[in-house]
C-alpha cells in the first residue's frame, strides 16, 4: 500500500485508502470513506461516513467533513474548515482555513474561497461562509468574509465581493444580482 497511517488515527474497517497517502495523528475516518492515491488527511480531522476524497487532495488539520461528501482530484481544504453533509467539490478547488460550508453545497472546478489578510486590521484574515444548498459554477472566487446565502447560485468565472442573500442568482466580475432562483 505504501501509505503512512498514524497509529493514533481511528479508521473504520471498511475504509479504503489508496497508495502513497498520509493519515496523520488523531484523524477519524468513518465507515465507507474512500481516500484515493496521493492524498493527505491532517491531524485531528474527522471525515464522515461515505465521503470520497479524490486523488492528490490535501485536507488540513482539525477539519470536519460531513457524510456523503465528494471531492475530486487536486482539492485543498485548509485547516479548521467545517463542511456539512453531501458537499461536492470539483477538481482544483481550495477552501481557505476556517471556511464554513453548510449541507448540500456544490462547487465546480477551480473554485476558491480566499482569506487575504486585511492590512487595515493588523493582517486579520476573514473567511467565507457558503450556506445550505448554494451552488457555484467553475472558476468562482469568493473574496474574504463573504457569505453566500441559502439556495443561491453563482455563475461560472464570477468574483463574489459582497454577501449574496438567500435564493438569488449572481454572476460576473464582480458578481451582481441577476434574478431570484427558481
Amino acid at each position: 500500500m505504501n501509505s503512512f497511517i498514524s497509529e493514533t488515527a481511528t479508521i473504520a474497517t471498511d475504509v479504503k485508502i489508496g497508495r502513497f497517502c498520509i493519515v496523520e495523528d488523531g484523524a477519524i475516518l468513518e465507515s465507507g470513506v474512500s481516500i484515493e492515491d496521493y492524498s493527505m488527511i491532517g491531524a485531528n480531522t474527522k471525515i464522515g461516513k461515505g465521503t470520497r476524497i479524490g486523488t492528490y487532495t490535501k485536507v488540513g488539520e482539525s477539519v470536519v467533513i460531513g457524510q456523503s461528501c465528494s471531492f475530486t482530484s487536486f482539492c485543498e481544504i485548509r485547516d479548521n474548515c467545517q463542511l456539512g453533509d453531501r458537499v461536492i467539490m470539483g477538481s482544483r478547488g481550495t477552501l481557505s482555513a476556517g471556511t464554513v460550508v453548510e449541507d448540500d453545497v456544490v462547487m465546480k472546478y477551480a473554485f476558491v474561497v480566499t482569506d487575504t489578510p486585511d492590512l487595515s486590521k493588523n493582517n486579520e484574515k476573514s473567511v467565507g461562509r457558503l450556506k445550505k444548498g448554494s451552488k457555484f459554477g467553475a472558476s468562482v472566487v469568493i473574496m474574504p468574509a463573504v457569505t453566500v446565502g441559502e439556495n443561491s447560485e453563482i455563475g461560472a468565472c464570477s468574483q463574489v465581493r459582497k454577501d449574496v442573500p438567500d435564493n438569488e442568482v449572481w454572476f460576473g466580475m464582480p458578481a451582481k444580482f441577476y434574478r431570484p432562483t427558481r
